[in-house]
Formats: C-alpha cells, structure tokens, sequence
C-alpha cells in the first residue's frame, strides 16, 4: 500500500482499528475518521507505536451529522488530492428510538446514509486513484431485513434489531447500483460480512446488557470471531489485485457470495432505495458518476 491514501471509519476501535493496523503495516496513509477525538487520538498514537508508520492521522467525523460529513471531506480536500480506498467501517446497532441531527432514523442515518453521502462527496477523489476502491462493511444481517417502503424510516413500528438489519441491506442494494453506475471507471465498490464479533457495537441498548452479562462468552466461544479475523474481508477488499475488476459483489468470510437472500431480491427494492438514499442525503438526482 505504498503511497496509497486510505480512509476508515470509526477506525479508534474493534474492525476498523484492526484494519487500520494492518494497512499501516503495509504503509498505507490513513486518515482515521472518528466521533470522539480523544479516543482516535490514543487508537493513532497505538497504531504508529506498533506499526511504525507515522503517516496516520485523527480527523472528526460525526456521522449523526451531515454537515460534519460535508466538514470532513471540505478538510480531507484539502489535504489530499486522490483516495485509493474509502472503507465506510462504522456502525451503531441497538439504538432506541431516536434521530440523527437530520432527522433520520439513527441506524439508518448513521450505518447507511451518511456514509452514502460521504461515498459521493469523495468519488472524484477515489477516481484519480490508480483504482479507487470503496468497501462498505454491511452485515449478515441484512437477510432478516423488513423494509417497508412506506415507514422506511420505522415511524409506525419501531424494532432495534430490525432497524439494523434494514440499513445493512440498503448498505448492500446500494453497493449494486452504485457499482453499475460507475461501470467504465477505475472506481470499484464492495459490501460484506465481516463475521459475528462481539466488539463495541453492542454497547447499546437491552440487548447488549444482557449478552455482556450472560451471553457474551457462550457466543464469543461457539460463534464469533476474533477483531482479527473479522477484519480480513475488509482488508481483502481494501488491497486485493485480483479484485481490481469486481464490483458490487457482497462478500463474507473473504469469498463473494454469489446468491443473496431475504429482501434483496426484491424486485424494486434496489431502486427504491437508492432514490431515498439520494433523497436523504441531499444529492442531485442528476449526479455524474463517470
């Protein structure tokens, strides 16, 4: 990764600081883009101290906020003229009912559309890469998705669980459109699966409680992954040559999965999502992807 300018999201923690240590090790530049300062300041200081790589940096991005998303890139502009690898990493899972600064759904607004939205502001960066790669670390649980295309947002029936599985499927839809849609460029995109790991993203809500109380080291021990392991899907997709002319595939356990399951082979579901997607992140319908 020699040269090569990386972006990862909630990188100060579990996945996405595990990805960032192994890009590092490989001399990647990488801009960690993180909520809390403090705690992206003390994962840079760690990654440098491991790895040896001082080309790692502490940017703030709120993605509860879309104007910290616009901020974000504003700055990253400045810095940077190219990307050669986005990995839209960060997630909240477990969330009680509850807004973003605009008025989405948490989990849809923080998992999904900020990060669509942060994808289309760098896409002219990623495009003067060699090959700009974009990886969107979804979730299994997309197949037990209920998307309703009239309460998308979950206004008239409200489930944690459910909310997370739908932005993880709209993570998964969108992939396949935007992949169609910049057929012809050097910009690839994935979405995957990066495993079931018990890390920070249970810190919230009911659910979490319990399995830190009881569950967390029966299912730590029959079913999860290590952070390690977790993070070779999105470390595959970040800097694998041979993916160099896939995109819009869904990957899990480092292999493209080729038949997908539940809501995502809904006819029209694809297209709905993107034209919310659009409409939610404030982006002309008449963007330009070429």
């Amino acid at each position: 990764m020699d040269g090569k300018v990386v972006i990862i999201t909630g990188a100060n923690t579990g996945i996405g600081k595990e990805t960032a240590l192994d890009l590092a090790r490989r001399n990647a530049k990488i801009y960690l883009a993180c909520r809390d300062f403090d705690r992206c300041e003390a994962a840079r200081k760690e990654i440098i101290e491991k790895t040896g790589n001082q080309q790692i940096f502490n940017r703030h991005l709120d993605l509860s906020d879309q104007q910290s998303v616009r901020d974000f890139v504003e700055k990253f502009s400045n810095e940077e003229e190219k990307l050669d690898v986005l990995i839209n990493n960060a997630g909240v899972l477990n969330l009680p009912h509850s807004l973003t600064v605009d008025g989405i759904e948490s989990h849809f607004g923080i998992n999904h559309v900020s990060h669509f939205l942060l994808t289309h502001l760098l896409l002219d960066h990623l495009k003067k890469a060699q090959q700009g790669r974009i990886v969107n670390v979804s979730s299994v649980g997309y197949k037990s998705a209920k998307i309703d295309k009239d309460d998308l947002q979950l206004q008239k029936s409200y489930a944690e669980l459910i909310a997370y599985c739908n932005s993880k499927l709209a993570q998964v839809l969108t992939t396949q459109s935007l992949a169609k849609k910049l057929e012809g460029t050097n910009v690839t995109v994935y979405s995957l699966h990066p495993g079931i790991i018990i890390t920070e993203i249970w810190r919230n809500g009911k659910i979490s409680k319990i399995l830190q109380l009881f569950l967390v080291p029966v299912l730590r021990f029959l079913f999860c992954k290590s952070i390690k392991s977790g993070a070779q899907t999105s470390i595959r997709c970040a800097v694998d040559p041979d993916l160099a002319t896939v995109s819009g595939k869904y990957f899990s356990d480092c292999e493209v999965v080729e038949k997908l399951k539940g809501q995502a082979n809904e006819i029209g579901l694809e297209d709905f999502l993107w034209t919310e997607s659009l409409r939610l992140a404030k982006i002309p319908s008449d963007f330009s992807y070429k």
